[in-house]
């Protein structure tokens, strides 16, 4: 019986560069309906072991998101570790279609863990949550520029900054409105918020970027955000210990919760004396 397959996929905003283990060639097709359609149909056939992308900055998201409905082994990777594996292996030239190579390779020595993607009321949730990020940061943007901008630029930023602050009470409410229709969020965030340091925003980021949570051991969640501290030992010199990597705006969140904590939870800024103390 002949080998499943091991497939990687350069993912641009226009095309899907292809590649197969057992296939020297490497096809171009649309990153469109009918281009991930037809590649659905075809990898279903040949039941690949396993399937590799990486993360585009969401061009990747319709085809992932074909790919588990399909029921699909589909893996999407931060595209600085399969970087630094082309590096390990001696594969430095960079073109779209040696991307798919290389993934084609890091997906048979790595074996990346396959997505599980959130319900779609779950993505809608964290939509609506990642365009409240991003109007505080339009907010901060505006609010910095006015204090430099010329008299006469200046109403017309305090309109924008108007519009702004409107448009993130509307978006706050209809977030707040998703979580009281969901038993379950409400419910989770009841009890994040009972914790001494978090507040409502950093409920909110937990449940829609950290789906995982309560699913996995404390260890895990630690890795999978990114504040696990990794050891850099070698032979008989002990390094510092850092965290790197995982969720991003998950580690924001916690970051500034943190600080609340060291100071109002009793639990955390004894646990903070204590490290501050060795």
């Amino acid at each position: 019986m002949a080998e499943s397959p091991f497939i990687g996929i350069d993912v641009s905003k226009e095309h899907l560069d292809v590649a197969i283990s057992d296939d020297p060639q490497v096809r171009t097709v649309p990153n469109d309906a009918a281009g991930i359609s037809a590649l659905t149909a075809q990898f279903q056939f040949l039941q690949p072991a396993l399937i590799v992308v990486e993360s585009t900055g969401g061009y990747e998201a319709p085809l992932v998101a074909e790919f588990f409905t399909a029921g699909l082994p589909i893996a999407r990777v931060n595209p600085g570790r399969v970087r630094e594996f082309a590096k390990s292996v001696g594969q430095l030239a960079k073109t779209d279609h040696i991307d798919a190579q290389v993934l084609v390779r890091f997906a048979q020595a790595v074996r990346p863990p396959t997505v599980q993607l959130p319900s779609v009321e779950a993505q809608a949730f964290a939509a609506l949550v990642a365009r409240r990020r991003q109007l505080i940061e339009m907010l901060t943007a505006e609010q910095n520029r006015l204090g430099t901008a010329p008299l006469n630029v200046q109403p017309r930023i305090q309109k924008h900054l108007a519009w702004l602050h409107d448009e993130l009470d509307g978006l706050s409410q209809d977030i707040q409105d998703e979580i009281d229709r969901d038993v379950d969020w409400q419910r989770q965030s009841d009890l994040l918020r009972s914790v001494p340091g978090i507040g409502p925003i950093t409920a909110i980021t937990l449940i829609a970027e950290l789906p995982e949570l309560g699913c996995l051991n404390r260890k895990q969640i630690a890795a999978l955000v990114g504040i696990a501290p990794l050891n850099r030992d070698s032979g008989r010199k002990h390094g510092k210990r850092r965290t790197q990597g995982g969720r991003s705006q998950v580690r924001s969140v916690l970051y500034m919760a943190t600080l609340t904590a060291t100071r109002f939870n009793p639990v955390i800024k004894s646990f903070y004396q204590r490290l501050l103390s060795r």
